[in-house]
């Protein structure tokens, strides 16, 4: 086998190769200190695989965006190599190379994926309608078993940390409000302004972002990975339906737990806050829970407690529908269980900002 060699013909501005080129060659080309190679002469090479076709053209062009110089005296089949990897080293060039988006590029395209969510919502809801409608007047294909054990997991579970959560704030509420009261002599209306915070907004909306978080995430990740060992597969081969046997009870039992742990939340926001007025603002529990008995209004709890089920409806459907689209590899989990967070978080915001406006316009 000839070995490789290769030479610079400053007259022609032809880098000449003969030999054998692979990818030990790579020593034997010429140090060109920045001429321009025109013409790229193979009539002495005698083999030439696509590492080499590499070599002669990374040399004879050293920036991608340089245009190919003539190929000269190159066997056909020589030939046809160095074309195909300069069509690919094109190819994977103008992939590497980056480009700037614009700001409407950004825009559009990020309302073209909320608009795919919002679409794929409504098809999921319409297809589980279609389910629940047909499961009513069949009472023994209710998977009362899987519902008992979601309510464990759901309500259950979430107690310690929605209590803790919830005393912790309403502690931190009482301080900062209690801190700006003492300067006008208003104490005592710390107990208003912290009743009408806990139990209209703070609860809810802390506990479905906890909820979100820790529910909607672990039924994402437990759907998709059913659906990555084929399980769910397996379920409908069986006869049944996947939506009927995993969606539907941890529907249900979100919209069964929320009420309940924003109403756990309630009342430990409201110890928190009564631990802070007793130890800042000298308010007696008993004279703290007079002014609660005063000033608090049903529809006030009511408020919080009808914002429940409609935040553990909207984290159901998108931690549930985000679990059925998850592809069949690992990182679709990941990626759709974050998903399913940042649009529980979001549609969180929304449904929140929503009802501020509904309740003021109703004047309640």
């Amino acid at each position: 086998m000839t070995e490789a060699r290769a030479h610079f013909d400053e007259a022609q501005g032809a880098l000449i190769a003969s030999g054998a080129w692979h990818a030990e060659a790579a020593p034997v080309l010429p140090g060109l200190g920045g001429k321009t190679v025109r013409v790229l002469d193979g009539a002495g090479i005698t083999r030439l695989d696509t590492n080499g076709a590499w070599l002669l053209l990374a040399a004879a062009r050293p920036q991608a965006g340089d245009p190919l110089p003539e190929l000269r005296a190159f066997r056909p089949q020589h030939l046809a190599v160095l074309q195909l990897v300069a069509q690919h080293s094109a190819a994977s060039a103008a992939q590497a190379a980056p480009r700037r988006e614009g700001v409407l590029e950004v825009a559009g395209r990020g309302t073209l994926a909320m608009a795919g969510h919002v679409v794929g919502l409504l098809d999921f809801i319409g297809r589980l309608s279609v389910e629940l409608t047909a499961l009513m007047g069949q009472p023994g294909r209710w998977r009362w078993r899987e519902f008992g054990a979601q309510v464990s997991s759901v309500f259950v579970g979430a107690i310690p940390i929605v209590a803790g959560m919830l005393f912790l704030l309403g502690v931190v509420f009482a301080y900062l409000l209690g801190d700006q009261a003492q300067q006008y002599g208003a104490n005592i209306f710390v107990v208003d302004g912290l009743l009408l915070a806990i139990l209209r907004e703070i609860s809810p909306v802390i506990v479905a972002i906890l909820v979100a978080g820790r529910t909607g995430a672990a039924i994402t990740a437990q759907i998709g990975t059913m659906k990555i060992t084929e399980e769910i597969d397996a379920i409908a081969t069986l006869g049944l339906s996947p939506l009927a046997v995993l969606v539907i009870p941890r529907t249900i039992a979100l919209l069964l737990a929320m009420p309940l742990l924003v109403f756990i939340g309630d009342i430990a926001g409201i110890a928190g806050g009564m631990l802070i007025a007793q130890e800042q603002l000298d308010i007696s529990y008993h004279m703290f829970m007079d002014r609660l008995a005063d000033v608090i209004l049903l529809k006030t709890l009511l408020v919080g407690l009808g914002k429940a089920p409609v935040f553990a409806l909207f984290i159901a459907l998108i931690a549930c529908r985000m679990g059925l689209s998850v592809t069949r590899d690992a990182r679709s989990v990941g990626a759709n269980t974050t998903s399913t967070v940042v649009q529980s978080l979001v549609a969180i915001i929304i449904l929140n900002a929503i009802f501020a406006v509904m309740f003021v316009k109703l004047e309640i």
